[in-house]
């Protein structure tokens, strides 16, 4: 398609999705099928996909990706998951224009998470958003105004808020299990070997490099900045603190309590060892601390380490009465002076037959998978209720843990502490910092002003 065809094209979609978003919706009846789109399947997409069809009253009818290439192997995995045939689409745009879709569901690379979940509250459709939710913190702010705007459900993809043994964890330190909680400390403890250095190429055959790249910077197309490894670039990513780390990140703020963004930020680091075409920190380590003076502190270790009791992905808590640690795997407390062992809880491992009622098959390397269909099954039970209370992981939430990631890039590349200012969501006197809280946007994957 020509550019000023193009162009024009993409203006009428936006204002149609525009006029489609301008009118609520119902709460669904019980039985009412929920019609899904999913958003990228090289990676997380696949987890999507399983998760979702597992879920009652669910048909994924649509996958959305742009590489063409990875559509017979898809389409095979969702026959092994008995979902039958499913549509396959390049552009996003093109699925929202479907009446049937009534949510979607993305996983893409992180430069698109916010404008496709604004997208999808602007035609009418609700989103569940992979984390971070956003590439920066203002879109962020822009994708909880539209979810708002338009009464959408949008949900974070933070996962861990649906863990049995995280909320009981959670429960218990907001009710003083170990006295007044404050300090966190996040770790994400995880081993990266280098991506090396690869040159420019062709675009391969197949592949919506445009529609890939979305609001990100137009540049050759090279394998190492391609599936995965984009991660690792300023672009697309965030590194380990925006990837694992956002995870544990969420899970400290919880148990903090802390529902407003930290007032300094400082982080240090370097990418050690290696010779490669990564831009982002192996390496990192990052303070943050709110006004009453409780503290945050998470550090990415992506070499050779040792664990912290035992932990190398999780989270440690330290209060005045005492202190827990809590993973994937469970939680426990030790109080007092003599590390006496307190209220524990292992993780709660549920088939999916007792999870949602759906069919058996999950593989045992689908680590804790109950938990994951579990967290979206409660954002489909959202979309029923039209209840954003409903949400155990609401966009709000994903977007003051993604944000913290952000406040700590921001600090470890300009290389000093910052001030922030949690009211109006930008730095104190601090212009240069102010510039990384937004993006030069590549027109037309713009996210507005004005939602």
């Amino acid at each position: 398609m020509k550019r000023r065809k193009f162009i024009g094209h993409a203006a009428k979609v936006s204002a149609g999705l525009m006029i489609a978003g301008s009118a609520g919706r119902k709460a669904f009846a019980k039985n009412d099928e929920i019609v899904m789109a999913v958003v990228g399947i090289n990676g997380q997409g696949k987890s999507h996909l399983e998760c979702f069809s597992a879920v009652p009253g669910v048909r994924v009818k649509t996958i959305c990706e742009v590489d063409e290439r990875l559509y017979p192997a898809a389409a095979e995995f969702a026959r092994s998951l008995g979902v039958g045939k499913v549509l396959f689409e390049p552009d996003l745009r093109r699925v929202l224009e479907d009446k049937d879709i009534d949510a979607i569901s993305i996983a893409t690379p992180e430069q698109w998470h916010s404008l496709m979940a604004i997208w999808a509250c602007q035609a009418g459709k609700d989103a569940y958003v992979e984390k971070p939710v956003s590439h920066n913190i203002r879109e962020g702010r822009k994708l909880i105004e539209a979810a708002r705007k338009y009464n959408r459900i949008v949900a974070s993809g933070t996962q861990q808020r649906s863990f049995p043994h995280v909320q009981e964890a959670m429960k218990l330190l907001h009710s003083g299990v170990i006295g007044d909680v404050f300090m966190a400390r996040g770790l994400c403890f995880k081993p990266r070997e280098s991506i090396g250095r690869k040159p420019d190429s062709p675009v391969p055959e197949g592949v919506h490099y445009d529609l890939w790249l979305g609001p990100a910077p137009l540049r050759p197309f090279n394998e190492n900045r391609f599936h995965y490894n984009w991660h690792w670039f300023w672009d697309y990513g965030c590194g380990d603190i925006g990837n694992q780390g956002v995870h544990e990140m969420d899970t400290a703020r919880w148990g903090l309590n802390k529902n407003t963004h930290p007032k300094k930020i400082h982080s240090v680091g370097n990418y050690w060892a290696f010779d490669s075409d990564q831009e982002t920190p192996n390496t990192q380590s990052a303070t943050f601390e709110w006004e009453d003076g409780k503290v945050l502190q998470f550090e990415v270790r992506g070499l050779y380490t040792n664990n912290e009791d035992g932990l190398k992905i999780g989270n440690l808590f330290y209060g005045t009465g005492g202190w827990m640690h809590v993973d994937i795997n469970g939680f426990r407390t030790y109080l007092g002076r003599k590390d006496e062992p307190g209220p524990g809880m292992d993780a709660v491992i549920v088939s999916r037959d007792a999870a949602v009622g759906g069919p058996k098959g999950f593989t045992e390397d689908e680590a804790h998978a109950s938990s994951r269909i579990m967290h979206r099954e409660n954002f489909i039970q959202a979309v029923r209720s039209r209840k954003v209370s409903d949400l155990t992981a609401d966009i709000l939430e994903g977007h003051l843990s993604s944000s913290l990631c952000h406040l700590a890039n921001i600090s470890w590349r300009l290389g000093r502490e910052l001030r922030f200012d949690a009211h109006y969501e930008r730095f104190e006197g601090d212009d240069t910092a102010d510039s990384y809280l937004t993006r030069n946007y590549r027109y037309p994957f713009v996210v507005p002003e004005k939602v």
